[in-house]
């Protein structure tokens, strides 16, 4: 009789005639309605068109249909008002870049005030975000400079990398060359070294056996005189050939007295160390004695 009585629950239900009449018919199904394109201003003042879709349920009947009076147009109105107040928090940038916070939040913020309604926003999805015009221009040419940017950067960086290789592998090349003409500088060396030491080596082989053929062969005088006349005249020869102005002694034309006096110092070298050996040998049996 014009207030509310009770609540028909699915399946048979019996009402009196002109007594009882069902008023409201709730679904309780999941429901998807269309929130129509509305303009939004961005927290960067940038003017935008969005739509999108919101999904909703009826939990309470009751609530439903005496809490509101049309249950579809007031969360509607509701999922508008909401999505533009979460834009005018947010910049252009975040806004197309975080979606999905931005669909939680309307989400949230409905169903704190369609509590008394009877009625859960399930989800709320943006459909289309409109920029103007202008605005989608300079965000193409946006992208376009940090292409061109990035690109600019890439190819500095592999001229920087072919720079380093270039000048790495120089330095290698230079290691690599010093190193091996210090191996041959060490190998002359060693070489120089070794051919002077076997020179001295033959030299000194010589001489003694020079001193040896002197002192124990017979004819050995004879042959060192032949040489040292030799030298002598082949030295005067070479000072002869180097310059214009020669010094030479005044005997220089005596030959025999030259070799002669050579092997006269060459018998007192030998006579002192043949007079050294007795007297080192008589010294040591003297100290052994005492």
């Amino acid at each position: 009789m014009g207030r509310f009585h009770r609540i028909l629950e699915p399946g048979l239900a019996i009402l009196l005639p002109v007594v009882d009449k069902i008023s409201y018919i709730q679904s309780l199904k999941e429901v998807a309605i269309e929130i129509p394109s509305q303009s939004a201003i961005t927290q960067d003042n940038v003017s935008l068109g969005i739509d999108g879709i919101l999904y909703y349920k009826v939990i309470d009947p009751y609530k439903a249909s005496y809490g509101v009076e049309d249950a579809e147009f007031s969360i509607t109105q509701l999922a508008q008002t909401t999505m533009r107040a979460a834009i005018g928090h947010m910049t252009l940038d975040r806004t197309l870049a975080e979606r999905n916070q931005l669909n939680a939040t309307i989400v949230q913020a409905i169903n704190n005030a369609s509590e008394d309604w009877g009625i859960r926003c399930l989800r709320y999805e943006i459909r289309d975000i409109h920029p103007p015009h202008n605005v989608v221009q300079s965000m193409h040419s946006q992208v376009s400079a940090e292409r061109s940017k990035r690109a600019q950067i890439l190819e500095s960086e592999g001229a920087r990398q072919a720079a380093i290789n270039v000048a790495e592998g120089q330095k290698q090349s230079t290691i690599l060359a010093s190193e091996a003409l210090k191996a041959e500088q060490i190998n002359r060396a060693q070489g120089e070294a070794e051919a002077i030491l076997l020179k001295a080596k033959a030299t000194a082989e010589g001489i003694v056996q020079v001193a040896k053929a002197i002192s124990e062969g017979t004819g050995g005088t004879e042959a060192v005189s032949l040489t040292l006349a030799q030298q002598y005249v082949s030295a005067f020869a070479n000072l002869a050939k180097e310059g214009t102005s020669v010094i030479i002694p005044s005997n220089s034309h005596d030959v025999a007295s030259m070799v002669t006096q050579a092997l006269n110092i060459y018998k007192n070298v030998n006579g002192q160390r043949t007079h050294q050996v007795p007297t080192s040998t008589t010294s040591n049996h003297s100290s052994s004695l005492s």
